[in-house]
């Protein structure tokens, strides 16, 4: 038992170093609270545990948890208690959240374009690849897309050359 316990661990460890990093950057995209992004990676990993997933290759497993990711992060923002907290102000303590003004307008998108402009272009997921996350039409992600560059260029436009 202790065997088959700490081969769990082991790859639980394993891939909290792997996929933690982007897990929590996927959640901190939909909830825009450090700490509340650092319970969905938590959650994540207790439903790998719960639901004892098989995978097919790396690309199911990453596909497996960021679906879960993104249903914990709405789910929670549907919740009653979600909705009537009162927000806490805070800093992230991550540089490129500081620094970057360009994630921060995203961050500031409407979670329809949020969510496509993330997995595009920080996780390097191509249109289709998307559409079988979200479960959406392709054309409809490329809607999505398109709209949010849209937005983008609009807010950036002071700070950046666009032709």
């Amino acid at each position: 038992m202790n065997e088959i316990s700490l081969c769990t661990d082991e790859i639980i460890s394993q891939d909290l170093d792997y996929y933690g990093n982007m897990l929590f950057r996927l959640a901190y995209s939909y909830m825009k609270n450090i700490y509340d992004a650092e319970d969905v990676v938590q959650e994540v990993f207790i439903q790998l545990l719960k639901n004892k997933v098989t995978f097919q290759n790396n690309d199911h497993k990453k596909n497996w948890f960021i679906c879960v990711a993104r249903n914990i992060c709405k789910n929670k923002l549907k919740s009653a208690w979600f909705r009537n907290r009162v927000e806490l102000t805070e800093t992230p303590y991550y540089d490129e959240y500081k620094e970057n003004n360009v994630l921060k307008k995203v961050m500031q998108l409407p979670l329809k374009y949020r969510e496509i402009i993330y997995l595009y272009y920080y996780e390097g997921y191509t249109t289709v690849e998307i559409a079988s996350i979200i479960d959406k039409k392709e054309s409809t992600v490329r809607s999505l897309l398109s709209r949010g560059r849209k937005i983008l260029r609009k807010e950036l436009k002071e700070e950046y050359d666009f032709e």
